[in-house]
């Protein structure tokens, strides 16, 4: 089989506007969402919520639009994939607008805070930050997020392994390179980095689920199905007498502030 290598080969090469849309339902359904403390250290020390315009981009579906509008932050989803906006959740503080990170389409100094949950890596990082930039009010902030799955936990280890074997790409976990852009963007300074702990909670059904959301992932035939046979096996190891699993989190949130032009 065919691999891709990320970390060779620019993530933001690989068709990412549209290599979800077969995996809409699954996001929905099976992704994992964000700790609280997370949306809550996002918006520290920023006017009241409901004072606050924030672009999400990259949004998918919606989980984190979700997020910030339940805090009562008016958001713009910015998502350039039909499917997963058509597939999002309605929330009444969320509104979801095509468009990409390049070229998000918003007017100029026209929102409080930009963020991006599990998505920059897909994102041409130095155009993308020069959008952001544009987009924020003076001194707004720029928070991108992920969650890493943990490899100390022995379950999300296991887990891990398993979706590695039957991924069309080598490594199908690793973000923390991709935070080097924020380092040396010449548009924000006075990065902050803050980690949580997250464990998401699924049965057998979510757990092979959360695996088909990756677009790394075949859908069908040999690989697809060995994947399943592993996940089912390890399920049966590691389910409690309730019948869930947990995957871990490692949540990390970057914090910067726009440079005043």
């Amino acid at each position: 089989m065919s691999q891709t290598n990320p970390e060779t080969t620019p993530l933001h090469t690989l068709n990412p506007l549209t290599r979800f849309s077969d995996r809409a339902a699954d996001y929905v359904n099976y992704r994992p969402s964000y700790p609280a403390a997370a949306i809550d250290i996002i918006l520290e020390g920023l006017a009241p919520p409901t004072q606050l315009l924030a672009a999400d981009i990259g949004a998918g579906t919606g989980i984190s639009s979700r997020l910030l509008g339940k805090k009562g932050v008016s958001v713009i989803a910015v998502e350039p994939n039909a499917a997963m906006r058509e597939a999002s959740e309605p929330h009444p503080l969320v509104e979801y607008r095509d468009g990409t990170a390049e070229v998000t389409n918003l007017a100029d100094a026209s929102v409080d805070l930009v963020t991006s949950f599990q998505a920059f890596h897909w994102f041409n990082p130095e155009p993308t930050l020069w959008e952001f930039w544009r987009i924020l009010k003076p001194s707004g902030r720029l928070a991108v997020v992920w969650n890493h799955r943990d490899r100390e936990d022995t379950f999300t280890a296991e887990y891990t392994r398993i979706v590695r074997a039957a991924s069309n790409v080598e490594r199908v976990d690793e973000r923390m390179k991709f935070v080097d852009p924020l380092l040396v963007s010449p548009h924000f300074v006075n990065l902050r980095e803050y980690i949580f702990v997250y464990r998401q909670e699924l049965d057998l059904t979510g757990l092979i689920g959360r695996s088909m959301s990756y677009s790394s992932v075949p859908r069908s035939g040999p690989m697809q199905q060995q994947l399943v046979a592993g996940l089912r096996d390890l399920y049966q190891l590691f389910a409690n007498e309730d019948g869930f699993v947990y995957i871990v989190h490692s949540t990390s949130v970057h914090i910067l502030s726009a440079i005043e032009s």
